[in-house]
This record gives structure tokens, C-alpha cells and sequence, in this order.
């Protein structure tokens, strides 16, 4: 490209020349005003949540409802769901459901799990909540 004022050549998109300073007529860039400064980030912060409860004031699980959970109604993972273990509970709750279709076989090795597990749950070998809380006696 060259300059329409000096002749001189110029690259493509220099908004003026070199040589003379005249413009070369290429686009210019546009200047932005600088934003006006608005409110502190912090004025559109959600309000705090409310404190959960500390861990130590929080009543423990009963060892003993745990066990008779598992017992009774452990086919269901009723005993996961008292202790938090959410997970297992719904993989518990899904066996025991999928009975009415497979004849109760997935119901009884289901409830054969939970009768199980109420028993350790008895014996001490599960003695701790989902959270790491030792079970009440």
C-alpha cells in the first residue's frame, strides 16, 4: 500500500504514514472509554449460608437401631441410609426392588447382605457412621 499524501509505501492496516504522519485511511482502531467504577463485588456476594452444626454437638448414630435396621429391613439398605452411607443404601434399596422382577433372587441376596451387615454392626466391626462418628452403645 502507499501513501496517498508522500507516495511513500506503507504495510496494509498502519492507520498513518511513516514518512508524512498523514492518514493512510485504514481503519483505526476505536477507543473504549474506561468503565465508571460501580459497586464493590462484594455487594452482589450471596449472603453467607447458614453455619451447619459443629461436628461434636451433633448426636451420635445408635449402634443398636443400626443393627436391627440391617436385620429387619436390611434387604432394603434401610440400616445404609440411618448411617449415611447413601450410595450403598440405593445400591441395597435397587437389589431388593429388582426382586419383583427376577423372582426375589436379588431381594434375598439383598437381605442376606443387610442381615449380615447388622450382625457386624452388632459385633463392632462397623462401628463408625459415614462421617467417621464412632456409633452410641
Amino acid at each position: 500500500m502507499f501513501c496517498s499524501h508522500c507516495g511513500a509505501q506503507t504495510p496494509d492496516g498502519v492507520p498513518f504514514c511513516a514518512s508524512c504522519g498523514a492518514s493512510t485511511g485504514a481503519a483505526q482502531p476505536v477507543q473504549q472509554p474506561a468503565p465508571e467504577p460501580g459497586p464493590a463485588p462484594e455487594a452482589f456476594a450471596p449472603a453467607a449460608a447458614p453455619a451447619q452444626p459443629a461436628a461434636a454437638g451433633v448426636a451420635p448414630k445408635s449402634k443398636m437401631v443400626a443393627a436391627l435396621l440391617g436385620i429387619f429391613v436390611g434387604a432394603f439398605g434401610v440400616h445404609r441410609f440411618y448411617l449415611g452411607y447413601n450410595p450403598i443404601g440405593i445400591a441395597q434399596l435397587v437389589l431388593g426392588v429388582l426382586g419383583i422382577v427376577t423372582c426375589g433372587i436379588t431381594t434375598l441376596i439383598s437381605a442376606v447382605w443387610g442381615l449380615v451387615e447388622g450382625i457386624l454392626i452388632l459385633t463392632g466391626s462397623i462401628n463408625k457412621d459415614a462421617a467417621g462418628r464412632p456409633l452410641a452403645e
